[in-house]
Order: C-alpha cells, then sequence, then structure tokens
C-alpha cells in the first residue's frame, strides 16, 4: 500500500529546513532524495511545502523519498567536532534541534527511521524491542537483515519475507556458536532452530498452564510457516508454476511473526545466561 508523508511532517520540515538550509541548498536535498524535478516558486518555507505536497502526489514511494531528505539530519553524531556558525547562528545547534524534532514527529506518526535514508511504517512494537536488542549486541549480519526486511516491505514484499526468516537463521546459528553447541549436519532453518529450542527447553510438554502451552505450541509452529513462506513466495527461490500475489501485508505478517519470535528467543537466552551467572556466584 502506497504511504504518503504525513501533514504534521510536512508541516515540521517546513518550519525548520528554511532555517538550515539555502534556496540552492534545498535544492540539493531534494534532487538528491529523487524528488520531482523543476524546484518550485517561492520563499523557502513555501517551496519545500509544496515539493513535499508534491511528492505525495507524484512519487511512487514518497515515504522513500521522504528517508532521503532526512538522511543527514537524523544521522548526525549526537556530539559534533565543532559548532559551525552563519552569520552569527549556530547552525549546528539548529541541526541538533531540528534531529530531536525529526524523532518526536516520526513517532508520533508511527513510522521509523532506519540507517541509511529508510523510512519504515512496518515497524511494530517487537520491531522496536528486537532492534534494540540486536544493536545491543552488535550482530552486522542480523541488523543487515533487519533493515532489509523493514526497508522492503511495501516495495518489494517478496525481499522482505526472505529477510524476515535469514534474521531467525542468523540468531539461531549465533546462539548456537556463542553457546558452543554443536550445529546439525543440515544447517538449515528448521536444522538450527531444533537445537536452539531443545537447549532453551521451549517444549510444550514442559507448559502446565495451558493457555501459555496454545501460544507456545503456535509460536513453535511459526518456524515452519516462514521457513516454507521464504522457499514457495520470497525472492530467495526461482517461482514453479505456481506465483505467489506476495502483498506487503503477507509480508509485514511474516516480519512481525519472526520479529516476535527471535525476540522471545533472545529474551529468553539473556533470562538463561543471568541464570548461569547467579548460580556461579
Amino acid at each position: 500500500m502506497r504511504k504518503e508523508i504525513p501533514a504534521p511532517i510536512i508541516a515540521v520540515l517546513s518550519n525548520n529546513l528554511c532555517d538550515i538550509e539555502s534556496h540552492a541548498g534545498l535544492d540539493n536535498l531534494f534532487l538528491y532524495a529523487d524528488a520531482p524535478v523543476e524546484p518550485p516558486e517561492g520563499s523557502k518555507p513555501v517551496k519545500t511545502q509544496a515539493w513535499l505536497r508534491r511528492i505525495n502526489k507524484e512519487s511512487d514511494f514518497p515515504l522513500k523519498v521522504l528517508g532521503k531528505l532526512i538522511e543527514t539530519y537524523m544521522e548526525l553524531p549526537d556530539e559534533l567536532e565543532q559548532n559551525n556558525y552563519q552569520w552569527g547562528v549556530n547552525v549546528s545547534e539548529q541541526k541538533k534541534e531540528f534531529k530531536v524534532k525529526l524523532n518526536a514527529i516520526l513517532e508520533r506518526c508511527n513510522l521509523t527511521y532506519i540507517t541509511g535514508g529508510v523510512i519504515s511504517d512496518g515497524s511494530s512494537a517487537p520491531s522496536k524491542s528486537l532492534s534494540e536488542l540486536i544493536k545491543g549486541r552488535d550482530i552486522p549480519s542480523i541488523e543487515a537483515e533487519f533493515n532489509r526486511a523493514l526497508e522492503n516491505v511495501n516495495s518489494e514484499p517478496r525481499e522482505a519475507v526472505s529477510a524476515a526468516c535469514n534474521i531467525l537463521e542468523s540468531i539461531f546459528k549465533v546462539y548456537i556458536a556463542d553457546e558452543k553447541l554443536p550445529f546439525p549436519q543440515k544447517q538449515d532453518l528448521q536444522g538450527v532452530w531444533k537445537v536452539v529450542r531443545d537447549d532453551l527447553g521451549f517444549d510444550t510438554k514442559l507448559v502446565q498452564d495451558d493457555d501459555l502451552k496454545k501460544i507456545i505450541s503456535g509460536m513453535l509452529s511459526i518456524v515452519g510457516g516462514i521457513g516454507a513462506f521464504r522457499t514457495h513466495a520470497s525472492s530467495a527461490h526461482g517461482e514453479g508454476r505456481k506465483v505467489y500475489n506476495l502483498k506487503p501485508r503477507h509480508a509485514r505478517l511474516a516480519i512481525h511473526s519472526a520479529h516476535t519470535l527471535a525476540l522471545f528467543v533472545l529474551e529468553t537466552w539473556d533470562e538463561k545466561s543471568s541464570n548461569k551467572v547467579l548460580t556461579r556466584t
């Protein structure tokens, strides 16, 4: 589903970019972001607002253009090496304040900025929590797949499904390596998952509460479903006679399911590690 740039974000950009960029700077910024060509006429606020509205009207993926527009400001270091003054104004401080405003308005509009100039509306509570856990572990391969899944959920749903499955596979392989467990002979998703679930004790027979047992049983079937989905409908494999009409909502379902399971695995892993430390002390 095509998503337009929300009106509150247009307002924030129109009110703030004019204080940071010159007319030439605005032109370069919008052209870099692949906005429709031919800069609108008018003052800087008027030009910015008109250009953003044209993006919503004419661009195939307005949020993709938005991501590139704010990339420089969103990836601004929290601590700048030196202050930059122009005409007596501290531009560095303006940019830092702008970044804070951008973060606030994106959150208000239920959007997420991903490093590399990407705006995602496919993020959920599990996705945000998983993002924090992944960043804390500094595992580039998992973070790359996480970003790829969210980046492509609307424009390339097949690619997003493939990345969602790869997130699980990568986490399971990292777990096996870090816990010094023997790798299975067949290192596909199902193979590495069996090693991880056995080591973490994900067994419905060990759960007494019937309701929780149903949830865990459903969670265990997610891996099989996502693995099959990648095989039959994602970009990871060629298509046979049957062609899947994969929509963003299908990809979003796969991503959120994978992220929920990945979050549960990582949190259980953390709890297991903490218990080991307590036992030793």
